[in-house]
């Protein structure tokens, strides 16, 4: 005779078993899809770089000496990669800048969506994604004809006679943001607007009953409730703008460059597929220690409530 407990645990089994059968296809797909390819790139960042491109199958671990520091060519001391941390530094900038002002424009942008009546909010919506419909490039050459020299904003003010020399934008930290904040400011307000969308604003009536301030209202009720929406929109922005490669490549030139930039010249130009192996494992980690941050920020919140 089987007992009760048995006959649950034996059912529970088989369902597991039938899950991971269902599951099984979708795994193996993302297996050879996913984790294959990445296995390539580890294996490559210890080869040796062939003398033309590729790699010679020998072992060697001088491209992760090289993310971090160079050899000198004449007496083969190692010191600190100055042109790479530089690197590392201005993307970690210009990521960390580019995803505040997303936050400081999005979130205007998604209260203002969330406070229109219902029958308007998909228009706004519409209007906030039509970018998205557009090929990135297309959209990092319409900022470009914006900020160039001979380009709307300075053909504009010489119009006025505000200046009498085209203003250098181009190729500068400040095109690349401008670029990646116009590129990447719908991630920031779709999630914003997730969250403002689910607010209760009886709450923000009550503060105001309460004799409440707008700032205090803002800081004290809106900001807390809707900080999921928030550090959910600033990882979506800052990981594609840590990792970007077009629109520091169209707007930056070959003077701002950033860790996509210098990733593709290892594996063009310089020839180097191990470095630039190595150097795609160190930006994956980078954006895994932000993942990390935000899961474990996002569990506490929930164990909170």
């Amino acid at each position: 005779m089987i007992r009760p407990d048995g006959a649950l645990e034996a059912a529970r089994r088989r369902d597991v078993r039938a899950r991971w059968l269902l599951s099984a296809p979708a795994l193996l797909i993302l297996a050879f899809a996913a984790i294959g390819p990445l296995l390539v790139v580890v294996l490559y960042s210890f080869l040796t770089p062939g003398p033309y491109g590729d790699v010679i199958w020998s072992f060697s671990t001088d491209a992760w000496v090289g993310v971090f520091l160079e050899r000198d060519i004449f007496d083969d001391t190692l010191s600190l990669a100055d042109a790479h941390m530089s690197i590392f530094v201005r993307s970690l900038t210009l990521a960390t800048a580019t995803t505040v002002l997303a936050l400081l424009i999005g979130f205007p942008t998604a209260y203002f969506i969330a406070t229109r009546p219902e029958r308007t909010r998909e228009l706004w919506l519409f209007l906030i994604t039509i970018p998205f419909w557009t090929n990135i490039l297309i959209r990092t050459f319409g900022m470009l004809e914006i900020i160039r020299n001979e380009g709307l904003i300075n053909t504009s003010l010489r119009t006025l006679g505000l200046i009498d020399r085209p203003i250098q934008m181009l190729f500068t930290d400040g095109a690349v943001m401008a670029g990646m904040l116009y590129v990447y400011l719908p991630l920031m307000v779709l999630p914003l607007y997730a969250s403002l969308e689910k607010l209760d604003f009886r709450l923000v009536e009550a503060g105001y009953d309460l004799y409440a301030t707008p700032f205090r209202v803002l800081t004290r009720i809106v900001l807390p409730l809707v900080k999921p929406g928030m550090i959910a929109g600033s990882i979506l922005v800052f990981i594609p703008a840590l990792g970007a490669y077009v629109t520091p490549r169209v707007l930056g030139g070959g003077k701002t460059m950033m860790l996509g930039t210098l990733i593709e010249l290892q594996f063009g130009q310089g020839r180097n597929w191990p470095l630039g192996a190595a150097l795609s494992i160190t930006l994956m980690a980078m954006v895994m220690v932000a993942l990390l941050v935000y899961v474990r920020y996002a569990g506490r919140e929930v164990r909170h409530g």
